[in-house]
């Protein structure tokens, strides 16, 4: 039975790391600023997935909250719920509040491993959040 199910595979077909088939679905929508079917985001990635298995990843990121649906005649249509910022903001919250306690630690070890730029970056924009509560 396992030969039956190897032989059924794609031989050539490379294997995707976690996640990566995620991103590409995901990178097709935000690119099409329109909704998109299962079919149409397998024509965006060139066809090598197979229909069902890019309708499962649709089907796991709405149940996350990433994208959101609609029915299109018999299928869904898929739009994402935030821009690639957004996703990556609600990430780094998510993985903050799963250290609890060690919240501080987390950030001391992000902040330390910034480059210039984006510890120049962050000082404004903290900066800027200081000036806005002061006149709000």
């Amino acid at each position: 039975m396992e030969a039956e199910n190897t032989a059924m595979a794609e031989p050539n077909a490379p294997r995707r790391h976690s996640g990566e088939l995620e991103a590409a679905v995901l990178t097709a929508l935000w690119a099409a600023g329109v909704p998109m079917t299962p079919a149409d985001v397998r024509r965006v990635l060139g066809g090598a997935p197979a229909r069902n298995t890019v309708a499962t990843v649709l089907s796991r990121l709405h149940d996350k909250g990433t994208v959101a649906r609609s029915r299109a005649g018999r299928a869904y249509a898929y739009t994402p719920t935030q821009d690639a910022a957004g996703l990556a903001a609600a990430r780094m919250h998510t993985e903050l509040d799963r250290r609890g306690p060690d919240r501080h630690a987390v950030l001391a070890r992000f902040v330390s491993r910034l480059s210039a730029d984006d510890e120049e970056s962050l000082r404004r924009l903290l900066a800027d959040l200081d000036v806005d509560g002061e006149d709000g």
